[in-house]
Parts: structure tokens; C-alpha cells; sequence
């Protein structure tokens, strides 16, 4: 049988991500090798200097020394590690996308192992870092932590969701975890770009600006992707909504008021403007983009887009609340504390709607088990899947993976049970041959 072709789109958005994964991770690798012997390869410093300015490049990493230096085994571990995750990423892709079942799943124990021990070497970091000595200062101590948190809770959640069978949460959570490891390529992007919209600015200042959406803007690529992925209309015993019109409009109003006083607050002015700048607009990006797909969707895509929605509305009102504890903890003022909040918690929200998400999904099938109605087979249904959609015997769609313009599955089409290996990403187009 022909494989389904993939769109353009799709394919220009998978070939970017693989491009600059690949890219980046000689650059990760390297990264940490100048602060243990000064006449290591240095790829990463050497093409920023070249992109921007040899000072802007020295000047930051003069202010590295200490912190690095107490930690530099386990920095040194994590940025190997990492590096090695930006091919085992692309990998996972690529396997998942050509059907390469076993090959993927050993991939993805790899895959999970290394995550891991990068993590801890992070965490090792983190541990032994003031946040006030952390670069750029306390809120950027705060993103690493968070995103160490949210990459670990990530792939637990997508090893423990492909052990109980449900593949299409396992790619909602690998991909959300992949995301957040995207933070470090493109945030050495951003490095590069942003002095064009801030000349004379130090990679400091910079890197404060950068931060500002970047977990919420990794997480929302994950989202993208995933909807993507996922070509069903609907999911058996999922019926009504869990972000009807008055919960969304309940989080439009939390999040108004939050963002209202979020703006009449002090502090905005001067050298923290950009700050401002750098995360209103891709909040503004990407609720108009959540607001369009939940107005337009059907079925099962309205409500996973709707969830989302809810979130993102939600993250002004969850920032506003974790300024002050923050400020309290990390002994900063009040828009130091601000901007650390508001730089972590579209992430979060992002992260609790892929949980909820995941909520919603294992909750239909348990409604499908619970279910009254019997299959001749003994097996417990509910309700009839639309054309093209394939249901197991348990009442859940055992992959999210597209279906043929023929209204067949590519499982079927092969023959292969995916559901039953529980160890993939079912949910990717295939690409042509």
C-alpha cells in the first residue's frame, strides 16, 4: 500500500525541528569543556561571538566561573547528556514516523534513561546555586527549576501512560517533554536574534527577555504538534465538556483582572519594559491562535483545544499568585518576583492542561468500561465510532495515528496491532517512501 503523503506544512515544521536539533547538540556537548580546559573546542561561544560580538560573548561568561566551576562534573554530564537527547529526539521521531516499532521503544528507554541523568546533573547544579548567582539572576534559577521539574514529570507520565495503554497520551507527554528540552537550543537562538531588537544589550539582559515565554512557547509547539498527530474526531465515551463557555468565560475574566493588574503595577518602565514586551506578545500569538481553534474545531479536537485555552487564560491570575511567595523565597522585589513568576507560569498551566487532557481521555475510557452496552464478543462499547475511526475491544482507540484518505488505519493496512506493543508513538503520519 502507498503511504500517505505528508503535507508540506507538516513536514517543513518536522525537518526544522530535526535540523536544529542536530545542529545544537555538538554545541551542547562542547558547552561546559572551556571551563575545564581553556583551549577546548568552544563551537557555541565561537559562532555567537561571530553573530554578535566577541565582548558579548565574554563578558557573560566571565560572570560563569564560580557558579560553573563548583559544579562543572555535573554541568558537564547534563550538557553531554543533553546533547546526546537532541539526536535521540529526532530519533524518536523518525523511528515513530517510519513505523520502526522496535527500534523505537529501545530508542525511547534510552531516551527516558538519558533525560534522567541529565536531569540530575542539573539538578546537581541547581542545588548548589544560589538563585541570585544563577545568570541573569533569580528568575532565571526559577525557569531551569521548573523546566527540570516539567521534562521529569513528562516523560514519567508518558512511560506510565504507554504502560497502561494509552499511546496518544504517551505522544502528548514525549512530545511535551521534547519541547521542553528545546528550550536550550532555542534560547541560544534568541541570544543571537534579540540583540537585533536590543543593540547595546548584555547577554544578561537579554537572556531575561528571552525566558519570559519560552516553557509556554515550547509547550504550545507540543500542542500543535499533537493535534497534528492526532486525526480523531472523536474518543469514545467522551461526552460533554470539561471547558464548556462559562468555565471559559470564568477564565477570560480571572485572567483580564490578573493581566489588568499585572500592567497597573509598578516597575514596568525603563530597563524591564522589554520584559513586559517579551511576554505579552507570544501570549497575545498564541491566544489568538487557541481562540480560532476553539471556535472552529469539532468533537474531540474543540475540546483539547478548549482545555488549553482555559490554561493559557488562567497563567496571568497563577503568576499574579506566585509573585509573592516568590518574592518572599527568593528574597527578590516585587518586579523581580513579577517577572520570575510571569516567566514560569504559562509553562505550568500549559503542563496541568496536557494533564488534564490526560485526565479527560482516561476518564472516557473508564466511562466505555462502565458502560451497560455489550459487544457480542462479551467486551463492553459505547456509542459507534465515526468512519475511519478503529475502536479496541476495551471501548478506546488504541493509536491517534492518521487514517488514510480511504478511511482505513495504517495498522490495519500492515496487519501490526500498534495498540498491543504499547511502546510507541502511534499517533505520526507516515512519510512517503
Amino acid at each position: 500500500m502507498p503511504r500517505e503523503r505528508v503535507p508540506a506544512g507538516r513536514r517543513a515544521a518536522l525537518i526544522a525541528v530535526v535540523t536544529v536539533s542536530v545542529a545544537y547538540a555538538p554545541i551542547a556537548m562542547t558547552e561546559l569543556w572551556p571551563y575545564a580546559d581553556e583551549n577546548a573546542p568552544a563551537i557555541g561561544e565561537t559562532l555567537l561571538a561571530a553573530m554578535v560580538s566577541p565582548s558579548y560573548v565574554a563578558d557573560a561568561l566571565a560572570t560563569r566561573i564560580g557558579p560553573y566551576g563548583r559544579s562543572l562534573i555535573p554541568l558537564v554530564v547534563h550538557s553531554v547528556l543533553g546533547g546526546l537527547l537532541m539526536l535521540l529526539g529526532p530519533a524518536q521521531l523518525l523511528t515513530a514516523v517510519r513505523r520502526r516499532l522496535r527500534l523505537h521503544r529501545a530508542l525511547g528507554v534510552l531516551y527516558a534513561l538519558t533525560v534522567y541523568g541529565s536531569m540530575a546533573g542539573a539538578g546537581v547544579y541547581l542545588a548548589r546555586t544560589a538563585p541570585a548567582d544563577a545568570f541573569s539572576g533569580a528568575a532565571f534559577w526559577v525557569v531551569l527549576a521548573t523546566i527540570l521539574v516539567g521534562t521529569v514529570l513528562a516523560v514519567t507520565f508518558g512511560v506510565g501512560a504507554v504502560l497502561g495503554g494509552f499511546p496518544d497520551l504517551h505522544q502528548r507527554w514525549l512530545l511535551l517533554s521534547y519541547g521542553f528540552l528545546m528550550t536550550a537550543p532555542l534560547l541560544r537562538l534568541e541570544w543571537s536574534a534579540l540583540p537585533l531588537l536590543m543593540p547595546g544589550a548584555s547577554m544578561a539582559e537579554v537572556n531575561r527577555v528571552a525566558v519570559m515565554q519560552l516553557g509556554t512557547l515550547v509547550a504550545f509547539g507540543a500542542l500543535l504538534a499533537s493535534r497534528a498527530l492526532d486525526r480523531r474526531r472523536r474518543v469514545p465515551g467522551l461526552d460533554g465538556s470539561w471547558a464548556p463557555w462559562p468555565v471559559l468565560a470564568a477564565a477570560h475574566l480571572a485572567g483580564g483582572l490578573a493581566l489588568l493588574r499585572i500592567l497597573s503595577g509598578p516597575g514596568w518602565g525603563g530597563e524591564t519594559g522589554p520584559l513586559l514586551a517579551g511576554y505579552l506578545a507570544p501570549l497575545a500569538v498564541m491566544y489568538a491562535v487557541l481562540l480560532w481553534r476553539a471556535l472552529t474545531a469539532e468533537g474531540w479536537p474543540r475540546e483539547e483545544w478548549r482545555i488549553h485555552l482555559t490554561a493559557l487564560c488562567l497563567s496571568p491570575a497563577l503568576s499574579l499568585g506566585l509573585s509573592a511567595p516568590f518574592a518572599r523565597a527568593l528574597h527578590l522585589d516585587r518586579p523581580g518576583a513579577l517577572a520570575a513568576a510571569l516567566a514560569v507560569g504559562g509553562g505550568i498551566t500549559a503542563f496541568l492542561a496536557v494533564l488534564t487532557v490526560s485526565l479527560r481521555v482516561m476518564h472516557a475510557r473508564e466511562t466505555v468500561r462502565r458502560s451497560g452496552a455489550v459487544h457480542p464478543s462479551g467486551t463492553a462499547v459505547s456509542g459507534t465510532p465515526d468512519a475511519g475511526e478503529h475502536v479496541t475491544d476495551d471501548g478506546t482507540e488504541p493509536t491517534a495515528e492518521p487514517m488514510t484518505e480511504n478511511g482505513t488505519d495504517h495498522a490495519a493496512e500492515n496487519g501490526t496491532d500498534h495498540a498491543a506493543g504499547h511502546g510507541t508513538d502511534n499517533a505520526v503520519e507516515k512519510e512517503p517512501a
